[in-house]
């Protein structure tokens, strides 16, 4: 029942469309009509500007930290970790928006600032140094699941991190998930038609 109960929360919170709420109570629009068509941050930063944007980012985070929090009330690490997976997928398969969300990133950043806050932490440090040099939300996000997947294969005589084994596992998982979610946008990147979130006036576009 417990378990149960885990995938249940996480999946409902995982499932709250910040980015179509906000989109329609702020902006007067459907986001995913507009754009990428993705609930989330970046698709709305776009739209409708970081003023939007990053409340948007910071709730789904909020919704990984909650339902991983949650969880480990409920029944300890792997609960929370069971919880924080299908918050994720909420997140990307949202019952409240007809099944069509967001890429999984923030989500997936909130679930491991609860379970590896030193691993994500550093992950998460990645993303905003690269976001900065690059502008580009999407290779950020590829670059930082890449850093945090080795993280967690990287044993703890190496790291000095001490973390649970399925919580390793989930982390590679779901960042190995967040960057097949970016594959339409690794192509971009390689063939040069990516669009910057940061410093648009460099795509000329």
């Amino acid at each position: 029942m417990n378990i149960i109960l885990s995938i249940l929360i996480g999946y409902l919170i995982g499932s709250i469309p910040f980015a179509l709420i906000f989109g329609k109570k702020i902006g007067g629009i459907d986001v995913r009509k507009y754009g990428s068509g993705n609930l989330g941050g970046t698709n709305v930063i776009r739209l409708l500007g970081v003023k939007v944007g990053i409340p948007v980012i910071i709730c789904d985070i909020g919704k990984g930290f909650l339902a991983a929090f949650l969880g480990v009330l409920i029944g300890g690490q792997l609960l929370g970790l069971i919880a924080g997976i299908f918050a994720v997928l909420g997140h990307l398969y949202p019952i409240f928006a007809g099944f069509k969300g967001g890429k999984g990133a923030a989500t997936g950043a909130g679930v491991f600032f609860f379970l590896a806050p030193m691993q994500m932490s550093i992950a998460a440090s990645v993303f905003v140094l690269v976001l900065v040099i690059f502008g580009y939300v999407s290779l950020a996000s590829i670059l930082g699941s890449v850093t945090g997947i080795i993280l967690f294969i990287l044993p703890e005589f190496i790291t000095g991190m001490n973390i649970y084994f399925g919580v390793r596992l989930g982390g590679i998982l779901i960042g190995a998930f967040v960057i097949y979610k970016h594959r339409s946008n690794i192509k971009k990147l390689a063939i040069g038609e990516e669009k910057r979130t940061l410093y648009k006036k460099r795509d000329n576009k």
